[in-house]
């Protein structure tokens, strides 16, 4: 029962990320890009009906936080861009065994700490891969600078991917031993 509420909880985070990013994309972006002369999609009829990818915006939020819209066609920031449809495919079939990894690993804990790390990047993946099959990239919209120097643009399911290993390389230094030891 327990592993279904940490299921859930990836769920919840894919749902979170999937509003962030239509959030993003219809009432901020095409907002700012068509200057209020656009009329967005709902949550519904945007996830139902791709629509077609907007050119790059920024919005500047704060001194230090722009809003952008920026299309991501590799891993995390960027990395290993794959603009090819053999190389979305990859991505799409990597992370989706890296999904299947996780949950088996969620399945096999019997740690609280290590079931909300692992459905952290579980929940993170899957909002990606929803990305990369719908659109080819994945949206990202969140852009840290200082001064002219930019943070690779990140999105919500990036930012549970990161703290969900994050805090699985926690546990597995500081508590996982003491764990053992009980």
């Amino acid at each position: 029962m327990r592993r279904i509420l940490y299921l859930s909880f990836a769920l919840d985070l894919v749902i979170f990320d999937q509003i962030s990013k239509w959030l993003a994309s219809e009432f901020f972006i095409k907002d700012h890009i068509f200057g209020g002369h656009s009329s967005p999609l709902g949550p519904i009829e945007w996830f139902l009906h791709t629509p077609e990818r907007l050119p790059y915006a920024e919005i500047p939020l704060l001194p230090f936080l722009n809003l952008v819209m920026v299309w991501n066609e590799g891993v995390s920031f960027g990395m290993m861009e794959q603009s090819s449809d053999t190389g979305r495919w990859l991505l799409i079939a990597l992370s989706s065994i890296i999904v299947l990894w996780f949950g088996t690993w969620l399945f096999r804990t019997s740690s609280r700490v290590q079931s909300i790390g692992i459905a952290m990047v579980i929940g993170g993946a899957l909002g990606n891969i929803i990305d990369r099959l719908r659109f080819g990239a994945v949206i990202d919209f969140i852009d840290f600078h200082i001064g002219n120097w930019h943070y690779p643009a990140f999105n919500v399911a990036d930012s549970c991917i990161c703290l969900g290993v994050g805090l699985l390389i926690i546990y597995a230094l500081f508590f996982e031993r003491q764990t053992e030891r009980r």
